[in-house]
């Protein structure tokens, strides 16, 4: 259990860190793939914290997935009302 928690963090870093890396590529791939690649770090990040125990990190999991998930409805949103006008 300790090893396939290891890699769910480690997958969950990798994923960010990516996911960071992709914030500042042309727009359309930035679109594609930033946001999904950031809820799903935080999600692998969560797990890992729920598996520490650790409730500070835990919240502040919870609220990084919740300001990315916000984030990806807005750019869908944004998109979708673009392509109405």
């Amino acid at each position: 259990m300790i090893i396939i928690c290891k890699i769910i963090a480690i997958l969950g870093v990798l994923s960010l860190a990516l996911g960071t890396l992709l914030v500042s590529g042309k727009r359309k791939f930035r679109r594609r793939y930033t946001y999904p690649l950031l809820i799903f770090g935080g999600a692998c990040l969560e797990i890992y914290s729920i598996y520490l125990k650790d409730l500070i990190f835990i919240i502040l999991q919870a609220v990084f997935i919740a300001s990315a998930i916000y984030g990806l409805i807005k750019l869908h949103e944004h998109k979708h009302h673009k392509r109405k006008i």
